[in-house]
């Protein structure tokens, strides 16, 4: 009888473990803040020339889906599959319903345009497929998207929506 008290104990606490342990994990992607489309294919001939060039039409469009929870985006941490990365390190904040598009090149950052410049003049994101990261400045994970030019952009403009 003791033998048998023991392995169901042992198996209950297992079995809590395992319930507890997920609700922790669904937490650490729960996140208001999502990708919502992104540009991925500057139109016209890519060129990263800073004076010429057209990094500035490729962006990624984030998005606040939160009913009452305003965000800022210090400290969001955005990377592609390669290790391309972007932190936002000036304090942008995200309203309910608000988003903003993260583009490439040089440009003054507007909470009121949407907008904020990765100040590089190269390309970020693949033309052909790649797969997008925001992470919060807690490191968890927000969200994670992949595309690929022929799967997922049916229409061939380059730019996919993924949510709203």
């Amino acid at each position: 009888m003791h033998i048998r008290l023991v392995a169901t104990t042992a198996a209950l606490a297992g079995a809590l473990t395992a319930l507890t342990a997920v609700p922790a994990q669904a937490a650490e992607y729960s996140s208001a803040l999502k990708i919502r489309g992104i540009q991925y294919d500057a139109p016209g001939r890519d060129s990263n020339s800073c004076s010429s060039g057209n990094t500035d039409e490729e962006y990624l469009t984030i998005e606040n889906y939160s009913r009452s929870t305003t965000v800022n985006l210090k400290g969001y941490v955005v990377k592609d599959a390669a290790g391309n990365k972007f932190t936002f390190t000036a304090s942008h904040t995200l309203q309910p319903g608000d988003y903003v598009k993260l583009r490439g090149g040089n440009g003054s950052d507007s909470d009121t345009r949407n907008v904020v410049y990765r100040d590089n003049c190269n390309f970020m994101w693949n033309n052909d497929k790649d797969t997008i990261y925001v992470y919060k400045p807690s490191g968890s994970r927000a969200d994670v998207h992949s595309y690929t030019k022929s799967g997922s952009d049916k229409d061939g403009n380059g730019y996919i929506t993924y949510h709203g």
